[in-house]
């Protein structure tokens, strides 16, 4: 039996889902869900069901792995979402949505959100005109986001963007006046989220 080396994480093969970590390669053949559906380990044919505990899990797994949150900092976005009014999972999305490192990701600077952190924590990503190296910075409405002007940085993001697939969500919109740049025009909501994921079984979880 072929050994599990693909590059996409043991939760993707496990539940058959792409959470597109590793960017553009999960839209190709060479993605391993494409080339070996089945979960990782010697005894990948045989599932047992999940019990409601197992399946609530699992939903909060997606959204920590898909979002590349830890458990310290999702508990700390569910604490301000239980504090804010209105539908708790709704703004639980939102928060993880605001995100620099998803915004940045969703402008198409970075071809996944692993690599979209990395070019804040390089410093080549700056908001209002202000070096940011904090991938989990909260975006306001209003703020600008722009690659900063200089060689390296915007060699980098012109390359991400060449392999950019798909559009650009609503919340923000994109500006190529020779710098790209995205503008953060309101707070994302339920319908700006792609990955099917049932919130409420979070909420109940947590």
């Amino acid at each position: 039996m072929a050994r599990y080396n693909g590059p996409v994480c043991r939760l993707c093969r496990r539940d058959g889902l792409k959470l597109f970590l590793k960017g553009s390669r999960c839209d190709t053949p060479k993605c391993a869900i494409e080339r070996r559906d089945v979960p990782p380990g010697m005894n990948n044919a045989r599932r047992g069901k999940l019990t409601d505990y197992g399946v609530q899990l699992r939903e909060k797994q997606k959204l920590k792995h898909y979002f590349g949150v830890l458990e310290r900092q999702f508990r700390g976005y569910f604490q301000r979402a239980t504090r804010t009014k209105g539908n708790t999972g709704n703004t639980l999305l939102s928060l993880l949505e605001r995100r620099l490192d998803n915004v940045v990701h969703r402008l198409g600077f970075g071809q996944s959100r692993a690599q979209a952190r990395q070019l804040i924590a390089h410093g080549h990503i700056t908001v209002n005109g202000k070096f940011v190296n904090i991938p989990s910075y909260s975006l306001r409405v209003g703020d600008v986001i722009r690659v900063k002007n200089r060689p390296k940085s915007l060699q980098l993001v012109q390359a991400n963007m060449s392999q950019r697939r798909g559009s650009v969500p609503d919340y923000v919109s994109y500006i190529d006046g020779g710098i790209p740049e995205g503008h953060f025009m309101r707070l994302p909501d339920e319908h700006d989220f792609s990955l099917p994921v049932q919130t409420q079984l979070i909420v109940e979880l947590c």
